[in-house]
């Protein structure tokens, strides 16, 4: 994606974050003539790309800094989290209590099995001791 975005492949990329495409406009420019089945209405990678034709590229635009990048990605992160439902305490507590459960159990299967398999190795190969 990042590539994508350097190379100047896809024209809504070159659009800074902040503008943002107005669905009205990319509705308004659907051509009446045409019926759609004959691809008569027009797409938004369309209206993208004929809306950023005629600007040059600001140089912010073209490359974002090495701290430009980190602190986007922390705004992301942030973004992100938001999204997140957050457990309640009672939740927690009831998660926890299954998943430590749960690996005491692996952990009793686990060590039982480990034995078996020691005592069966030492009979058939018998113990030196």
């Amino acid at each position: 994606m990042a590539e994508r975005n350097r190379r100047g492949d896809d024209a809504a990329d070159d659009r800074p974050e902040d503008e943002s495409i107005d669905e009205t406009s990319v509705e308004d420019e659907v051509d009446d003539d045409e019926p759609a089945a004959r691809g008569g209405t027009a797409t938004r990678s369309k209206a993208k790309a004929e809306s950023s034709e005629g600007r040059p590229k600001a140089k912010s635009e073209a490359r974002v800094g090495f701290f430009g990048r980190i602190i986007r990605f922390v705004r992301e992160v942030v973004a992100e989290l938001r999204k997140v439902i957050w457990p309640t305490r009672k939740e927690l507590l009831t998660y926890t209590a299954v998943v430590v459960v749960f690996i005491a159990v692996m952990l009793t299967i686990v060590a039982g099995l480990d034995f078996v398999f020691a005592k069966g190795v030492l009979w058939v190969f018998g113990n030196p001791s």
